[in-house]
Order: structure tokens, then C-alpha cells, then sequence
């Protein structure tokens, strides 16, 4: 796969299904770019706090609910992904429709059970 993965709303602890998220793509051999709140540099993949420009993102996957999104929407339109699955919790008609409006593909599903299904 060319692009890349972009978990926005990434966290290094285990019980945060970004978390979960990011370490299933490793294993299905994605290469993961994760956004935090909070810096992260010892983590795999380090976890940053501004949205990378310069990457070719195929997926984004929101792990950020709907009212945290709108100071980085526009950010994550101009990355152009192809797709980005909204997470349970994330869902929001309004970034989807303007996504769509930008040709992006948009899924409300779950990353996690995209994976497991074979699916992703």
C-alpha cells in the first residue's frame, strides 16, 4: 500500500481503542502516522500533535468526537485521503458531507472490526 494511515485522536494507553487501532494496523503491516493531544516520541509510531502535511494519507481514522474535529477538519480535507472511517463515537454529518463534497470516501464503521473482518 502506498498511503498511509493517519489515527487522529491516537493514545498510548491500552484501553483507548486508538490505541488498539493503531497496534492491529501494525500487524495487518500498515504504516501508521498517529495524532494526540499529547506527544508521545518513545511510542511506535511516535504520536504527534499537529496534523502531518507533507505525508500521502490513503485512510484517516477519527478517534475524536465530533466537536474536538472542527479545528482540524480542514486540515484533514486538504490531505485529500481516499477515505475516513468515523469511529463509533466520531460520526459527524457535517465533515462527512463536506469530505464527500471533496471526493473523499467516508465510512462509519469500525477500524478495529473493518480489520478483524478482512475488510479494511
Amino acid at each position: 500500500m502506498d498511503g498511509k494511515v493517519l489515527v487522529v485522536g491516537a493514545s498510548d494507553k491500552p484501553e483507548r481503542f486508538s490505541f488498539r487501532a493503531i497496534k492491529l494496523l501494525q500487524a495487518h503491516g500498515y504504516k501508521v502516522i498517529a495524532v494526540g493531544s499529547r506527544p508521545k516520541p518513545d511510542f511506535d509510531p511516535p504520536i504527534v500533535t499537529q496534523i502531518p502535511q507533507d505525508e500521502k494519507i490513503d485512510t484517516i481514522c477519527l478517534y475524536l468526537n465530533p466537536e474536538r474535529q472542527n479545528d482540524i477538519l480542514q486540515q484533514l480535507i486538504r490531505l485529500a485521503p481516499r477515505r475516513i472511517i468515523f469511529n463509533p463515537g466520531t460520526e459527524n454529518h457535517d465533515f462527512a458531507l463536506l469530505a464527500q463534497q471533496n471526493g473523499i470516501l467516508t465510512v462509519d464503521d469500525c477500524t478495529l472490526v473493518m480489520l478483524s473482518g478482512g475488510y479494511f
